[in-house]
């Protein structure tokens, strides 16, 4: 049976894909494809129509020429058929001696072979309309040859000689050698006493041959001009209205990596000055509530600690050594929750500036203090850095770090290059984390069975904390099971290259 052809779903979403493959992802690379395919079809479409029109005029033109060439041409050949054999050559003597005529004429003993140009639509057509033409006006033409030559090839007589060389005065009408050499139509047919009449003359548009050519050199060059002056200028209008919104872009991502960024020109068109209206009223509110919220947990945590002091002094009152315990551990953990609480607000919100930081001498520093409590931690130097808030990512790789020292013991930390990305691996020897746990792992408070045995001070709020510092810093944080047993847990960073032209786009912003 045949395969069932794609259906139209299959068929937009392959040219959806191919359209986004093709097409930049940027605004201003859209726009600037979009205008510059939109002035190119116009001129194509444009230049097909006047080439069109152009070719049309152009044959019409060389039509009606031909035809008073050819009238002209047939009165001279009467002329000539009618006189006595002994006086054409007195007579053509005659009109070379007066200054020529709109024709130069000589009689040959045979037909003389031209060096005819190249064939062209325009001289085909011209031959073809003066040999109907000198046909109607005189039927009883037995041979005619018919041609083009240019003024520097063309044969006169049978000699050979050359039109460039008779006298001047002879073919000033005909003639036109400078600045632009013109095309010279020679028409030859035999007489009654069996010699050739030869007749030489240019055509009413001397350079008629060109006039159906879109593409000559000075048309060309204008169009390319014209459409170059246009492409120009729409690339420079994209830029202009694009820039703003690149602004705007640049800053909401420094406003929400959490770093101080200026308000936004008011200055473009009257949409983007609304909308960095917009934009700065609502980075105030967003901010303000920033600000609500970290004084809001400072106080909570400040109101809370004086009745949870009062409590603790109280329950040593009490006569009940079991009740009196009881009521101790409730109000630790209550206490633990408000300490922990608060640094997950403090934690998230980390003012620093981005430097450059080894990634050999952060992580020795803190293997070195983590061999000097008792634990068992490899570690092999890089030579890699990475541009980032050094403290922000030392408390990122902490938590992982604290982590895998209380669930696996035993822990190795690597530091590879992986593309543009530099990739902090720590892993552990624990238990590892069950495949449907990985979902909730960032939440915070959420803590697996065997955390709560191996470490109880712990509150849940590590990795959502690593989470949002990594994030902040355009990275991302991956948690994966090892085959061999145990946890990795990997900070992909920017390299030192990408972090640091993005840094300096934000900060020019």
């Amino acid at each position: 049976m045949p395969s069932p052809s794609p259906g139209p779903s299959l068929r937009q979403s392959l040219s959806q894909r191919l359209l986004h493959r093709i097409l930049p992802h940027s605004l201003l690379g859209r726009l600037t494809v979009v205008m510059v395919a939109g002035v190119m079809l116009t001129q194509v479409v444009g230049n097909a129509f006047w080439t069109s029109q152009v070719r049309i005029e152009s044959e019409a033109e060389t039509k009606a020429s031909s035809q008073h060439v050819a009238r002209s041409a047939a009165s001279t050949m009467r002329y000539f058929f009618g006189l006595p054999s002994n006086y054409r050559p007195l007579t053509i003597q005659l009109f070379r001696e007066m200054g020529g005529t709109r024709f130069f004429v000589n009689i040959n003993q045979q037909p003389v072979k031209l060096r005819e140009m190249t064939d062209n639509r325009l001289t085909t057509l011209a031959v073809q309309q003066i040999q109907t033409s000198l046909k109607e006006e005189l039927p009883k033409l037995s041979k005619l040859h018919i041609g083009f030559a240019w003024p520097t090839d063309l044969v006169v007589s049978d000699d050979g000689s050359l039109i460039s060389e008779v006298p001047e005065k002879w073919v000033q009408h005909i003639l036109i050698t400078e600045p632009n050499p013109a095309p010279i139509l020679v028409l030859q047919t035999e007489m009654d006493d069996g010699r050739w009449l030869y007749m030489a003359t240019l055509m009413p548009n001397p350079y008629f041959f060109k006039s159906g050519d879109p593409f000559s050199p000075d048309r060309v060059l204008l169009q390319a001009m014209s459409l170059a002056a246009v492409l120009v200028l729409s690339i420079l209008v994209v830029r202009w209205t694009t820039r703003p919104l690149a602004a705007l872009s640049e800053a909401a991502q420094a406003f929400g990596k959490g770093e101080h960024a200026p308000p936004l020109p008011e200055t473009g068109s009257k949409e983007f000055v609304k909308t960095a209206r917009a934009f700065g009223e609502m980075r105030e509110r967003i901010q303000k509530y920033i600000d609500d919220r970290e004084r809001l947990f400072v106080s909570i945590s400040h109101d809370l600690r004086t009745p949870i002091v009062r409590l603790k002094l109280r329950t040593e009152l009490l006569d009940d050594d079991a009740v009196r315990a009881e009521f101790h551990d409730d109000l630790d953990e209550l206490d633990m929750m408000v300490k922990g609480a608060l640094q997950c607000v403090k934690d998230s919100d980390i003012y620093e500036n981005p430097t450059e930081i080894r990634l050999d001498a952060l992580l020795g520093r803190m293997v070195k203090g983590a061999h000097l409590a008792g634990h068992e931690i490899s570690f092999n130097e890089s030579g890699l850095t990475i541009f980032a808030k050094p403290l922000a990512i030392k408390r990122a790789v902490g938590n992982l770090l604290d982590n895998a020292i209380h669930y696996g013991k035993q822990v190795e930390i690597h530091v590879v290059e992986q593309a543009d990305k530099i990739a902090i691996e720590i892993r552990d020897h624990g238990p590892g984390v069950p495949e449907d746990a990985f979902a909730s792992l960032f939440e915070p408070y959420v803590r697996l069975e065997h955390g709560r045995h191996q470490n109880a001070a712990g509150m849940g709020l590590g990795l959502g904390i690593t989470r949002s510092i990594v994030q902040a810093h355009e990275g991302e944080l991956q948690l994966k099971n090892h085959p061999e047993g145990g946890l990795i847990a990997t900070i992909l960073l920017p390299g030192r290259h990408d972090a640091l032209v993005s840094h300096s786009t934000e900060r020019d912003a």
